[in-house]
């Protein structure tokens, strides 16, 4: 070892190469190529059955007079406008119900952790059911205060809060798990020294709490508003992308394209708009955590 760092004998250096070669296949075989192979694609003209053939910018320049293009786009921005936040709030709520030291809190946690090891494919069937028109448990609940059947995935109006309502739901266990970690890494002599202090609750809250784990809610939003630009199972169980295309997601307009239309190019366009989308936001969102996450205390 020297100043700088470890240095590696020849022998150590090969076995380095050895372990690190199956992540590095796998990184570019199944990540990176197919990344550089979709903005190729992006390029031509293609249906898989024949040759591509190059267009240029001629995709690119079919998705700005898309209509359909931009109903996706303006769909994605309402789901994850409506997620994302809704979920991080009630996430952080929940968290703080359960960092109680309370009998049978093991088994509330493991509750709520359910929904993110089960199927997506066998919850969005189950809310699909509770959503149902004729005999699903929601319109059964508002028939009985008196409020008439609502068509909720059959409603331009109501099929994407919905998808929404479900995909919080499901996303609940996720935050949860993150935001307990956070406040249980909170030592206890700063509320101590608050309560000594004559602060209440509320005051603790909001200059102890949720300073302390802002890390927590920037790692939780980030990876939540990625996963959600990406949302694509829920949508093609229950909804197909209507009524009308009002829950047509960029993800979903983009396996429309591609495995029915099989308009291969038009489809990797999409797709590398959605990329850039998401970059985009990620590097404003992690610009801007310099300016509230807190990691020192």
């Amino acid at each position: 070892m020297t100043g700088s760092g470890i240095r590696l004998k020849s022998g150590e250096f090969l076995w380095l190469w050895i372990f690190l070669l199956p992540t590095l296949v796998g990184l570019l075989l199944g990540t990176l190529g197919p990344v550089l192979a979709a903005f190729g694609i992006s390029f031509t003209d293609w249906d898989v059955l024949t040759s591509p053939r190059f267009i240029e910018l001629e995709n690119y320049k079919r998705l700005i007079a898309d209509p359909t293009f931009s109903q996706a786009l303006k769909n994605t921005l309402y789901y994850v406008g409506g997620m994302v936040p809704i979920s991080t709030i009630l996430s952080l709520f929940f968290a703080l119900m359960m960092n109680q030291k309370l009998r049978g809190i093991t088994l509330y946690r493991t509750a709520y952790f359910m929904p993110v090891v089960s199927s997506t494919v066998a919850v969005a069937l189950v809310w699909s059911w509770i959503y149902s028109v004729d005999f699903g448990l929601l319109n059964y609940l508002l028939r009985q205060v008196g409020i008439s059947p609502v068509g909720w995935l059959s409603s331009t109006t109501w099929a994407m809060p919905a998808v929404i309502i479900m995909s919080i739901w499901g996303n609940l266990g996720v935050g949860i798990v993150i935001f307990l970690a956070g406040l249980q890494s909170i030592s206890a002599s700063y509320y101590e020294a608050a309560e000594v202090d004559g602060a209440n609750r509320w005051q603790q809250f909001r200059n102890i709490t949720l300073p302390l784990i802002t890390p927590s809610l920037f790692f939780y939003f980030i990876i939540t508003m990625i996963d959600a630009f990406q949302a694509f199972e829920s949508i093609y169980i229950m909804t197909r992308g209507g009524p009308v295309n009002s829950t047509t997601t960029m993800v979903y307009y983009i396996y429309r394209n591609a495995f029915r239309n099989f308009k291969m190019g038009y489809a990797s366009a999409q797709a590398i708009v959605l990329f850039l989308v998401i970059m985009a936001l990620t590097l404003i969102y992690w610009k801007l955590q310099e300016r509230w996450v807190t990691y020192d205390v």
